[in-house]
């Protein structure tokens, strides 16, 4: 390439040009959705222009929950060498329990890797990370509570009971308080982060597992999976305000949830129900149904509102939701028993 000089003024307004091109592509780029796969250990990775998988990245044991640092740049990933045991499996009958693959693998979201697996306690599942990017909060059934992770250290330094089974765990919008569900006990923990002190634990319905919270963190939602339906909790009385059905208890059993971006619909996964609910936040009464695949577990929606994504263990693919029809438009292969979902910007 030949080197031309070019006087300042000249050059001055060529890298203008060339940065507002820059800023324009990046706004152009889309989004990446993440999958994880339980059974074939690994991480599925779509590409939002093509709706492609365009990256396989291998995790370890069980990979399950997930969730994004504050800045998008990293992805963490609960592992478990406990075999899985489905409805109907005899425990006994399972192999031992690895213990040497628990952890949270960390996974750089620009180099598709996983860099370094953090310690977590015992049988992580799923986790929420703290405002700051410090801290994950890991939900740890076979201790009976969450686990305080702290990333710099990578391992856990202190653990708070909170109930049998715990589950979900969900930082509040101010980052002061963590709620944990615990599915056997039907109940809400709540902890405050500071001390790492239980401060209270609340009845909400059979076999709660995840947990969102409406903008202020006032209010929340909460899957009471055994009673086909949510629950609706008050974030500053710390109790139950409503129950909302979705459907027949055992034939509609709900699990993921994740709200639009203006928080104005609340979408629910409903396991062997085979649906997506709709949720009106404002009436908090159903607006409609989607038929999405076999087994939806794990939701997310995309940064626009426009497209939600699940995950279909069963059939171990991801079906790709217009929201202006309700309709799927695609279902994309992901690897063996698809699991969670993260969407993140590029």
């Amino acid at each position: 390439m030949n080197r031309v000089r070019l006087p300042i003024l000249a050059a001055a307004a060529t890298a203008f040009v060339l940065l507002a091109g820059c800023n324009t592509q990046k706004k152009d780029e889309g989004y990446r959705v993440y999958v994880t796969n339980e059974t074939s250990g690994d991480l599925t990775v779509i590409d939002s222009t093509t709706m492609e998988v365009v990256a396989t990245v291998a995790l370890g044991k069980r990979p399950r929950g997930m969730h994004a640092s504050p800045d998008g740049k990293t992805i963490y990933v609960a592992l478990s060498g406990t075999p899985a045991a489905p409805p109907g499996v005899d425990e006994d009958s399972l192999p031992p329990a690895d213990k040497s693959a628990d952890g949270l693998a960390v996974v750089d979201v620009n180099r598709l890797m996983v860099t370094t697996v953090l310690k977590a306690g015992s049988d992580p599942e799923n986790f929420d990370v703290s405002k700051d990017g410090k801290f994950i909060y890991v939900s740890n059934e076979d201790e009976s509570g969450v686990s305080f992770v702290d990333i710099a250290k990578g391992e856990a330094v202190q653990t708070v009971k909170t109930g049998e089974q715990p589950e979900g765990v969900t930082v509040t919008p101010d980052g002061k308080l963590i709620y944990s569900t615990c599915e056997e006990d039907g109940t809400i923990a709540v902890i405050d982060r500071a001390s790492a002190k239980l401060l209270k634990v609340f009845k909400v319905g059979r076999r709660p597992r995840n947990i969102v919270f409406m903008p202020g963190g006032q209010t929340g939602y909460v899957n009471a999976e055994n009673d086909g339906g949510i629950v609706l909790f008050d974030a500053v009385k710390n109790e139950m305000a409503q129950a909302i059905e979705l459907g027949t208890p055992g034939e509609v059993k709900p699990m993921g949830l994740v709200l639009s971006p203006d928080s104005k619909k609340l979408y629910v996964s409903t396991g062997r129900g085979g649906k997506v609910f709709v949720v009106d936040t404002a009436t908090n009464k159903v607006d409609t149904s989607i038929e999405v695949g076999k087994r939806p577990w794990g939701i997310g929606i995309s940064p626009d509102g426009k497209t939600l994504f699940t995950a279909n263990g069963p059939t171990s693919d991801i079906s790709v939701v217009d929201l202006a029809t309700n309709t799927v438009k695609k279902k994309i292969k992901g690897g063996t028993g698809t699991y969670s979902v993260v969407v993140l910007a590029k």
